[in-house]
C-alpha cells in the first residue's frame, strides 16, 4: 500500500514541534531558579523555533492540497 509523503512530512514536523514544545514545561518551573540570563536563553531557542515553522510556512511544507 503506497502512502503519500506528505503524510509522513506533517508526522514528522509534528513530533519535531511536539518535542520541542515539551522543553518549555521544565523551563517554565524553574524559571525563577534560572534568572534572566534562562530566560533570555529560551527566547533564543524560541526565535528559532518560530523561524524554523515560518520558513516551513513560506515553503508550503504544511500546506495541503
Amino acid at each position: 500500500m503506497k502512502f503519500d509523503v506528505r503524510y509522513y512530512l506533517i508526522a514528522i514536523l509534528f513530533i519535531l514541534f511536539d518535542l520541542e514544545i515539551a522543553f518549555l514545561f521544565p523551563w517554565a518551573v524553574a524559571l525563577k531558579e534560572i534568572g534572566f540570563i534562562g530566560f533570555i536563553d529560551m527566547m533564543i531557542f524560541l526565535a528559532i523555533l518560530v523561524a524554523g515553522f515560518a520558513y516551513m510556512w513560506i515553503k508550503g511544507a504544511i500546506d495541503w492540497e
